[in-house]
């Protein structure tokens, strides 16, 4: 277990919430970097695989990250929204919309939660629509987005340093 599992970031929260990921690998490799940015706690929802339903698979990826990151399962992505706004949190949403603000212009006030969807079909629209902010991670290339766990890390990182400064 690394150092940053240890820090407790009271002015920093950051929340995770997976809505309908198809991977076990990608919500593995996201439990990684959940642990590495020290997330409060990861909401897996939809049809998300979690760590007691696909110990295997995720722990392949997770590499114990699935043990000392707080987790939770939730069907609908939208209670937990709720819940979340309720309690103070914003809600970031991933997604490769026109609209979406490039994730370095964006100034973070926290707690926030940062909402990730279907490595295909991305948010769905009703949900999307429920988001504080919607950011983008911009494309050089021929393809639209990257994969779903590389773009968490991507923002997730960024997100944490801006709490510390």
């Amino acid at each position: 277990m690394g150092m940053s599992s240890k820090l407790k970031f009271k002015n920093g929260k950051i929340f995770a919430i997976l809505h309908n990921i198809r991977s076990c690998y990608n919500v593995g490799a996201i439990f990684r970097t959940c642990d590495a940015v020290a997330v409060e706690k990861i909401y897996l929802t939809g049809y998300t695989p979690t760590p007691e339903r696909n110990p295997e698979k995720i722990k392949k990826t997770a590499l114990g990250a699935e043990k000392s990151v707080k987790w939770e399962y939730k069907r609908d992505v939208r209670k937990v929204i709720e819940k979340l706004k309720k309690e103070g949190t914003k809600i970031v949403a991933l997604e490769t919309e026109k609209f979406a603000l490039p994730y370095f212009k964006f100034k973070p006030k926290f707690p926030l939660a940062i909402l990730v969807g279907n490595e295909k079909r991305g948010i769905d629209k009703k949900t999307l629509e429920k988001a504080d902010f919607v950011l983008k991670i911009p494309m050089f290339g021929e393809k639209e987005s990257l994969n779903v766990a590389v773009a968490f890390s991507i923002v997730a990182y960024y997100l944490r340093i801006k709490s510390l400064f």
